[in-house]
Formats: C-alpha cells, structure tokens, sequence
C-alpha cells in the first residue's frame, strides 16, 4: 500500500448553526489547515497515488477565502469538513482539519 499526506492552508468563514448559545454561531473566521491522507494500491501511470498539485488546487477552489456556510447545504463545522474532504477527494480515506491551534477534527474512513 502508497500512502501520502498533504498538508493545505486556507483561509475561510463559518458560522455554526447550533442549539445553544455561543459565540461561534455568529460569522467569524480560521486559518485552517487541512492535512488530507490518500493511499492506493497501485500507483497511478504516472508513479502517483495523487497529484499533489491537484489535491492543493481541488481544497483551494473551493474553500479558500469562502464563506463556507455559503458553500455547503452542511453545518460546516470542522468534523463536517473533515468528512467531506475523505468524501470527495480522490483516495482519501482520513483528513485532519484544524481550525486553530487547539482545535482539530479528524475524519477516517474504516
């Protein structure tokens, strides 16, 4: 089995719908930094698991400098984020999404 990780920094806005009071249900904003994990069995023609500058340009078109509540039909928490990266992304099975320095969700599919 290959195995590769790419870490991307973006920046982008949220505001989270939730059913108690917080602060984090006004619009506010993260440096995130997303690290994706791909693997294969065998490498694509040209040696890859993935293109990296693939994996970079796919995160980035679409959440970098977004309003990621304008992008999503999906409560856009970091959890959330972290599941639809291993759900769109091609041979992802895990992906880390880190909203700040404290703050880390990770999605791994069994």
């Amino acid at each position: 089995m290959y195995y590769t990780k790419k870490t991307i920094e973006i920046s982008a806005s949220h505001s989270l719908k939730l059913n108690y009071e917080s602060k984090c249900r006004h619009l506010h904003g993260h440096n995130w930094i997303i690290t994706i994990y791909c693997k294969a069995e065998e490498l694509d023609e040209n040696g890859m698991v993935v293109d990296f500058s693939d994996l970079k340009q796919q995160v980035e078109l679409m959440l970098d400098h977004k309003n990621l509540n304008e992008v999503f039909d999906f409560n856009p928490t970091a959890e959330n984020l972290a599941r639809w990266i291993v759900d769109n992304v091609h041979n992802c099975y895990k992906a880390e999404v880190q909203e700040s320095q404290e703050n880390t969700a990770i999605y791994e599919r069994n």
